[in-house]
């Protein structure tokens, strides 16, 4: 059986799945059920400087992007961080750790960006038994505008700063959760790093506004009447995370810190993308908020059941295995060619491959053959953009084949070379680097 238990920046826990920093965390009675559930570790809603809880909105908190039948595509959260007091908080915390040790349990912290206030409260943290903090550098709403959140994580010389000031005021492993509100992902990865972080996190939400109501042509949804744009996640922002993720892992600035993914993730399969890009486990909130806390069963389950099938024992035995295979666009090989095909088996006729490569891409699959309605791929005019694979509604029915090195690619009359060739080095290339002899 594989074993799922995690280690990341020196914090273990049962298996990879922790819950977000999220209202799901928000109070023991939450974190407790979370733990009964199944979850290895939870990260505390995020804590405030002593004094005055913030105030929330007592309207609609979150929006949401659907399918036309309500399947959710992605979430928006105009929550701010905890609404109740540093010292309830912090008893809390306390009592769950004890009640659950072997679980991970992290604090977030957002506090005004000066070291006074970064040493008063880490002390007061620290003393609960907790397990690490977790630096929130990511909020893009409310607070931001406070001079904390996304308003730190968009500049890398204050989270250097913080960062230092945690590590010299607090003996916990820091993790910082970073803002994918930026160009570049890695300036901030390589400052958390050089600030002395035990790990990263990401990402936190993306700027986003759902929609309008068509009636009243307002913000939707709106509270009295107005709206703010919020923070987005689920599944939508998925791809955005992976990306970021995997350019952290690559980039000699940031490479080897570990990193706690966090974005769409619902199922096995998502913490497997993430883990195989170098992850060390992933963080949930999205799923949990729609599905309830059981999820994680399901989630550890398939994730433990598809190591056993590839013969994983411990999830070391495939972290970060599928890093090497990213890439940069110039480095990709344009000598590799290949070819749609159609499964006339399994096909159902529905037409979708032809009216969308007919419509937008390169008019590579018919409509009518021999006065009969046929779906075939015309490998003279296909370039394997994949885009019939896409929009096929059946699965495996249209795929992709890679042409061997020797045979005629139909569209050029060119044979397939072995020799892979990339932008660096291509003819066409004005500023193409020379071959070595």
């Amino acid at each position: 059986m594989a074993d799922l238990r995690s280690t990341f920046a020196g914090i273990t826990s049962p298996n990879p799945f922790w819950l977000a920093s999220a209202p799901p965390t928000d109070k023991a009675y939450n974190v407790h059920r979370a733990f009964e559930a199944g979850w290895g570790g939870v990260v505390w809603k995020t804590l405030g400087e002593d004094g005055p809880p913030v105030v929330n909105v007592n309207g609609p908190r979150y929006g949401a992007l659907l399918t036309p039948d309500r399947h959710l595509l992605g979430f928006n959260n105009i929550e701010l961080i905890t609404d109740r007091p540093l010292q309830l908080n912090l008893d809390e915390i306390r009592a769950v750790k004890r009640t659950w040790p072997d679980r991970a349990l992290v604090v977030s912290l957002m506090v005004p960006c000066t070291e006074a206030a970064w040493k008063a409260i880490l002390p007061m943290v620290e003393d609960t038994g907790c397990d690490g903090v977790e630096l929130n550098f990511g909020c893009p709403h409310g607070m931001s505008e406070r001079g904390m959140g996304a308003a730190v994580g968009q500049v890398p010389e204050y989270i250097e700063m913080v960062t230092r000031w945690c590590k010299q005021y607090s003996r916990l492993p820091v993790i910082v959760k970073l803002t994918p509100n930026v160009t570049d992902i890695r300036q901030p990865a390589a400052a958390a790093k050089r600030g002395g972080a035990d790990a990263v996190s990401l990402i936190n939400t993306v700027n986003s506004i759902i929609g309008v109501d068509p009636d009243t042509l307002t913000m939707s949804p709106a509270t009295g009447g107005m709206g703010s744009h919020g923070g987005y996640c689920g599944p939508a922002v998925k791809p955005i995370a992976l990306h970021m993720v995997a350019e952290i892992g690559r980039s000699p600035g940031s490479a080897g810190i570990p990193i706690s993914g966090i974005g769409g993730v619902g199922t096995w399969r998502d913490a497997l993308d993430y883990i195989a890009l170098g992850a060390g486990n992933v963080q949930v909130c999205t799923a949990a908020m729609v599905y309830g806390f059981k999820i994680v069963q399901d989630m550890a389950d398939g994730l433990a059941n598809w190591m056993d099938d590839k013969g994983f024992a411990t999830l070391d035995d495939f972290r970060g295995k599928a890093l090497p295979t990213v890439t940069d666009w110039q480095y990709l090989n344009l000598n590799a060619i290949s070819k749609a095909q159609i499964d006339q088996g399994s096909c159902i006729q529905c037409g979708r491959c032809h009216i969308a490569c007919e419509d937008t891409s390169h008019q590579a699959i018919t409509a009518v053959v021999d006065g009969k309605r046929h779906f075939e791929v015309k490998e003279d005019e296909c370039v394997g953009c994949n885009l019939c694979v896409t929009v096929c509604p059946v699965p495996d029915c249209i795929t992709l084949r890679t042409l061997a090195p020797g045979e005629v690619d139909a569209r050029t009359g060119q044979a397939v070379v072995a020799t892979p060739a990339d932008w660096a080095t291509h003819p066409n290339n004005p500023m193409r680097k020379a071959v070595p002899a």
